[in-house]
This record gives C-alpha cells, structure tokens and sequence, in this order.
C-alpha cells in the first residue's frame, strides 16, 4: 500500500513537472510572436511539447492473470521508464511562417514581404488554458493522495 500512495503521489507530480515546462515553452512561443529574426537568421519557430507516458500501471486482466505479484515486487529500474509523465523534450513546428506584405518593414525582402513566426495567438491562449487545466487536475489529485494517506494515518492509530 506504501509504494501504491507514493506511486499515485509522484504520478501527479511529474504531471505537474511537466505542465509547467509546456507552460514555459507555450510563454516563450507568445513571447516571441512577432520575432522576425533570431541568431539563426530566420523568423522565430514555435515549439511543441513532446510526452511520454512513463511506465503505465499494468490493466486489470494483468491482476486476473495473477501476475501483478511478480510485477509489484519488481523495482522501478526492472519495470522500465519512471512511473508518470515524462518530458522528451520540444520539437520546433514545421508549419510555414505567416507571411505579410509590410514594404517598410526593415525585415521586408524585395517585394516588400515579412515572413512572421508561425505563432498563432490564439492557439498558443487555448494550450495555455489546457495547461493550466492539467496543472490544476495534477494538483487535485495530490491533494486526493495527501487526504487518503492522512487517513490512513488516522486508522492505523
């Protein structure tokens, strides 16, 4: 019971990790919505969040079978990946910068067009909104997790 209440409690905890490094990530694409020019010489990239589930909690037929035994005994170094949410890392979107016909712009080529980030507000405000939504859910349920293991307390006294 031990392991299953910490395993619940670092499961919400890599969410919370992670939501907060998309959130991040979703900041600086906002940030740089009007970047024409970084070090590399082009308009700025928006960046996605790359997940991974870590190591999944096994299903019930796999409790039928008898097997969850072996598998709870197992450490977490024999099961694989860490239990929770996992951060591979970002990727840039390949999606086409916006273009937009500005001949005074000092980016402008020759017929007067700027190439913008591929950053759409809007879409950026709904993932900061999911974001924060998970933030949240991530929380609820350690909270959920504290309650249980102070009531457990409460009976084993």
């Amino acid at each position: 019971m031990k392991a299953d209440l910490f395993s619940a409690i670092d499961s919400s905890v890599t969410g919370l990790r992670a939501q907060r490094y998309r959130m991040n990530v979703i900041a600086e694409n906002l940030a740089n919505v009007q970047t024409t020019k970084t070090a590399s010489g082009q308009p700025y990239r928006r960046k996605e969040v790359l997940f991974s589930s870590g190591n999944p909690a096994p299903d019930f037929s796999f409790v039928l079978n008898g097997a969850y035994e072996k598998y709870a005994k197992l450490t977490q170094q024999d099961r694989g990946a860490e239990p929770g949410v996992q951060v591979l890392g970002t990727v840039e979107d390949q999606t086409p910068y916006r273009e937009l016909y500005e001949p005074g712009h000092p980016e402008a080529d020759a017929t007067g067009i700027v190439r913008l980030p591929n950053v759409n507000p809007v879409v950026e405000m709904v993932n900061m909104l999911s974001a924060s939504r998970s933030y949240e859910s991530n929380i609820a349920a350690l909270n959920t997790s504290k309650r249980m293991a102070e009531k457990a307390l409460e009976i084993g006294t």
